[in-house]
Order: C-alpha cells, then structure tokens, then sequence
C-alpha cells in the first residue's frame, strides 16, 4: 500500500491532484488505492491525536474525529462538479412563496406560537474582518449596543409582550465560546433564557499530504492547527449537544437560524403562522428566506430546482464557464439571506437515518508559515434538499441587513435607521425601499477603530444613492451627503469635508485641508 505520507512524494505524486482528477495516474485501480490508503492514514493519525486528549474531552473530541472522517470520505471520493449545469430546472410554481401573502397570526394565537419557537444565532466568527478583537458579536454597532445586545433585546421584548418563553440558543466555535460566555452573564436578569453550544472543532489538513498539520490535540498549543467547519456543523453540533432532544422534549417544533450579525434577522409572526397556523401546521420541513438580487449580491447563493428538488447553489460550486451567467440578477433574480427555519423533528429525524446530505465546500488557505492547508466545510441552508415539505418565501431586503464590513457599519450607525426594542426600522423619511451602496476604502476606513475616528458625526445619508472614500479622509459633524457621492484623496493627499458641508452628487478629489485659527 502507497504511504500517502512518505511514500507519495518518493512517487513523485501530489495527493491533492489526484483527488481532484489533475494527475495522469497509470490506472483507476492505483487511484483507489491512493484513496483508501489517504482514509486509513487519516484514521491513523487521529488515533495519534487522541492519545495526546485530556481524558474529560476524550469522547467529544472522537465524535468530531469521526465527524470529519465521514467529511473527508466524501471529500476524496467524489468526484467531478457537484452541479451539471444543464441539469439545473426552472423553479416549480410556489417553490418560492410572497412575502405579501402571509397572513398575520390572531394576537390570541401569538403566545402558543412563539412558545413552539427556539430562536439559534450562529457566532462562530471573530471581528477579525474589521480589525477587531474576540467574537464578532460583541463589537458595538448601534448607540454602543453589541450585536448579541439587540438580539437579547429583540427577544426580551417578544417574551414581555405575549408573555412567551421563547430561547435563545448561541452556535458558538471555540474561538469564540470563552469571551461569549463571560458576556451572556451580563443577561442574567433578563427576560430570555439563553443556551450555548460549540460547533465541531476539525483539523486543519495540509494540501500536499491531506493529512492533519496537528501534532496534539489541544488547540492551545496549536490554535492554526484547528478551525470551526463552517455553519452546515450546525445540525450534527446540535444534535450531539443535547439541545435537540431537550427542546423536542418541551414541545418546540421550529428553529429560526440566522447570523448573529444580520440585524435584519428578527423573529417574524407572519412567517411564524405560516409555518404553525391552520392547514399549513406541520407541511413544512424547512424554509429558507431569500430576498431579491441587486448588484450588491451577484455572489450570494441561490435556490434551483435540482434532480426534481429544491438545492441552494453556491457560487463555489459553479462552473467557471458559467459564472457570469450564475451572476445574471435576470437569470437568477433571488439569493440565500441565510434566514432559516427548520422543523426540529425533521431535523432530528434525518440525522437519525444519516439521510442528511450537504455539498463539501473545499477552502484553500495559506498560512504564515507558508503552507498550503485545506479546510472542508458545508453551508447549513446547504441541507435544504434533505427535507420533505422545502420552500422558499422571497421576503423584503429589510430582513438582510448584514453588517460584514465598515461599510455596513456606516449604513446601520445612520439615520436611515430608527432603534425600536432591538430591531433596526427603516426611517419612513427614506424615499427608496433600498439602502445605499457604500464602499469605503480598507485602508483607511477597514479597521473599525480607524473608521471612527475619521467620523466626528455619521454624515446624514437619507438622500443618499452611493457613496465611494477612498484614502485619508475624515468627515466634520453635521455631514449631509445626497445622491452619489465620491471622495478621493490620491497618495499623500488628505480630505477634510468641513462641519456641515452638504455634498450632492458631487466628485471630491485631489486636497481639501480645513484648518482651525
């Protein structure tokens, strides 16, 4: 037998070529073999890495070892695209519901809706992408309120209202578990009860050998060695967490699931009644909330009928000869907010039978070091196709109100904005039903410490279309920016727009000083 480790490199073999069908093998019998052999080799060095396992996180750590075993067996073994193009069919009529249809529930009815209802946020990601620290959800974002803050308020509010006992359940990673778990504290008076629970912990595989770059199993001595598998670990994390059985127990039946940094994401008593009320009560396995495309979302997911079901296409698994047609707002006019509402006996059910099926996302990264590593990982609206009774419902774009970047953050720190019981309201000032496009450079404005500093006040954008900064510029107080607005200031220039200043659909370049005397 080839050994993937050692031997493959005598051979002159890349491994990873061979499972992506680039090597020249001699036969499809010695690319078996190189296969099988990378499996038991895999199954080898997790034997390795168990030992080095305190005896406490002993079994936790084998089931995501065998998590990620039956990852890479799909991995190595499937072969060509996920997804032949000329295969996809035309959405079927009422795949995708309207919004503008739903019916609002009888104020009577609200209380034993909700109570059915368990509200899961996903918080694995850190702020790293705008410069900041520790999760990603306790980066303060409005009137220095954190994400998690109004996503405890939002759900407080619903409970005092109908007198409900609606949870919230946090999917965190283990990069973000410690410094979320001092800060849930913080809501112990509150009104909401809150459950934590981690997602699988995997390793991290060198792309040459696809073996583990992991030398022990404990992620402090090693943190590049690990990383948390995307959100698609949801199901089985939840699963094995316990959760699942304990609220099946207490009579929940639906999962809201959505990104803790969507603040668009709130619980909605239409969709609720849609999903519990009358006739419909118990039809629907899964529905995923997707909103219409703008240039802003060419990249986003979509739903496509697939093999006579419903699939979430990702642009990952596009042919690259197809990608601008996958980009096409006419041929695909909706994406994935990744607002979702499972039926938790569904779920429970498929993970029993193992039927749950989700395409693997392969994600090639570099590290410092300067190795070439792999990380697999799958999409949890990804799972959609398990599900009997699937369907999509095309809400407004005010439920995808996503803040990834600086950019955002300027969009939900303004005035378009009203604050009303931890839920961002669209201003009724606003003339248009979509937001404006704001893209600020990472240079100076990508860092969330740097952005405010070069904001005395967020500028009045009520009237605003676009807005493009680029390089050093900083805003007085009282800004009014209206239409579409560019700002830049070449190398070595610096723009200072003055206190007050109102610029409509101006082009601001070269070098603006004001100085005080």
């Amino acid at each position: 037998m080839v050994n993937t480790s050692k031997g493959a490199s005598a051979l002159h073999i890349n491994l990873s070529d061979v499972v992506f069908g680039h090597q020249r093998s001699p036969s499809m019998e010695f690319k078996e073999l190189i296969k099988k052999d990378a499996q038991v080799q895999l199954a080898q060095e997790f034997s390795k890495l168990l030992q080095t396992c305190p005896t406490p996180q002993k079994e936790a750590t084998q089931k995501e070892f065998e998590g990620f075993e039956k990852l890479f067996g799909r991995f190595i073994n499937e072969s060509g695209p996920s997804v032949e193009w000329d295969k996809i069919q035309r959405l079927p009529d009422g795949a995708v519901r309207k919004y503008s249809e739903l019916q609002q529930p009888e104020t009577s009815a609200i209380k034993d809706m909700l109570n059915k209802l368990v509200v899961v946020k996903l918080n694995g990601g850190l702020g790293t992408s705008m410069g900041c620290q520790g999760p990603k959800s306790i980066i303060p974002v409005r009137s220095d309120l954190t994400f998690l803050d109004l996503t405890v308020q939002q759900i407080e509010h619903l409970n005092k209202t109908y007198g409900s006992s609606v949870p919230l359940v946090l999917m965190n990673s283990f990069n973000t578990d410690e410094d979320t778990q001092k800060v849930v504290r913080k809501y112990q008076g509150f009104q909401v009860k809150i459950f934590t629970f981690n997602q699988s912990r995997y390793p991290r595989i060198n792309k040459e050998s696809l073996m583990p770059i992991a030398k022990t199993a404990g992620v402090e001595s090693d943190l590049e060695a690990w990383y948390p598998p995307g959100h698609g670990d949801f199901y089985l994390a939840f699963k094995n967490s316990g959760l699942l059985d304990i609220f099946l127990n207490q009579g929940k039946e639906y999962a809201f699931i959505s990104n803790i940094d969507n603040l668009g994401a709130t619980v909605d008593l239409g969709i609720l009644n849609f999903l519990l009320g009358g006739d419909n009560s118990n039809k629907f396995g899964f529905l995923m909330e997707v909103t219409d495309k703008t240039r802003a979302d060419v990249k986003g997911g979509t739903l496509i009928q697939y093999e006579d079901k419903l699939r979430l296409l990702e642009i990952a698994q596009v042919p690259k000869e197809h990608v601008d047609d996958f980009k096409s707002v006419k041929t695909f006019k909706i994406f994935n907010t990744n607002n979702l509402w499972i039926k938790l006996n569904a779920a429970n059910d498929i993970l029993n039978e193992g039927t749950i099926d989700m395409e693997v996302i392969i994600n090639h990264k570099h590290l410092d070091n300067g190795l070439n590593i792999i990380q697999l990982e799958q999409a949890v609206g990804a799972a959609i196709k398990s599900f009997n009774g699937a369907h999509g419902i095309n809400v407004p774009r005010s439920r995808f109100l996503p803040v990834k970047k600086t950019d955002d953050l300027l969009l939900v720190m303004s005035n378009l904005y009203r604050l009303q019981q931890g839920s961002l309201v669209m201003s009724p000032l606003r003339m248009f039903e979509t937001t404006p496009l704001v893209k600020l450079g990472p240079n100076h404005f990508g860092r969330v410490k740097e952005f405010l500093r070069r904001f005395a006040s967020i500028p009045d954008i009520m009237e605003l279309d676009h807005l493009t900064v680029s390089g050093d510029v900083t805003f007085g107080k009282g800004v009014s920016l209206k239409g579409t607005v560019i700002i830049i200031a070449n190398h070595g220039d610096r723009i200072d727009i003055p206190t007050g200043a109102i610029l409509e659909n101006k082009i601001v370049s070269g070098n603006l000083r004001i100085l005080d005397h």
